[in-house]
């Protein structure tokens, strides 16, 4: 079992992630027991069924609408998104689209080419979970949801900009 981090700790990962193997289809596909994210594809095909289990969670391909879950959102323990590579940042726009129009209030974890220099502003859109590239170490990463002690920005996790929420002194010209 390897770790993520989670709510700013880093814990076991109990979700697999299911991929099909060459050959299977959204349709024909056997989503095992357990905690398992499937692609959405395999969600839209299999709904009916995978719908009754409260043991299975949602992965976006960074080209795919968060809206394509808009009916389902509020069931789901965990939505991840893929990262295919440091420079796609469509993921960012499908977390902050779940949390602030979709109204997404659980697990939103962040998979793939994850590295310690995104957390801080994934976190910003939505993240609190993040499955860091293997080849990095874990406990590094977790500093990176730290790097900058106040954002200047509103986003979801600070609805308010910095000049929103500090006092300002005059300087009596």
């Amino acid at each position: 079992m390897s770790n993520i981090i989670k709510d700013k700790q880093v814990v076991a990962d109990d979700w697999s992630i299911l991929e099909l193997a060459e050959g299977e289809t959204v349709e024909s596909v056997t989503v095992p027991a357990g905690k398992v994210i499937v692609p959405l594809a395999v969600w839209q095909a299999q709904r009916a069924v995978l719908q009754g289990r409260n043991d299975v969670g949602v992965l976006f391909a960074s080209s795919e609408r968060p809206e394509a879950l808009k009916d389902d959102v509020a069931r789901m323990p965990v939505i991840a998104i893929d990262f295919p590579k440091v420079a796609d940042g469509r993921g960012y726009s499908i977390a902050y689209n779940l949390r602030a129009r979709l109204g997404y209030t659980g697990e939103l974890r962040a998979i793939g080419d994850v590295l310690r220099d995104q957390l801080f502003y994934m976190q910003r859109v939505g993240f609190n979970a993040f499955a860091v590239r293997g080849d990095r170490d874990i406990y590094d990463a977790l500093k990176g949801l730290t790097d900058f002690s106040e954002p200047y920005q509103a986003s979801w996790d600070q609805k308010s900009p910095l000049f929103r929420r500090t006092q300002r002194v005059g300087t009596g010209v």
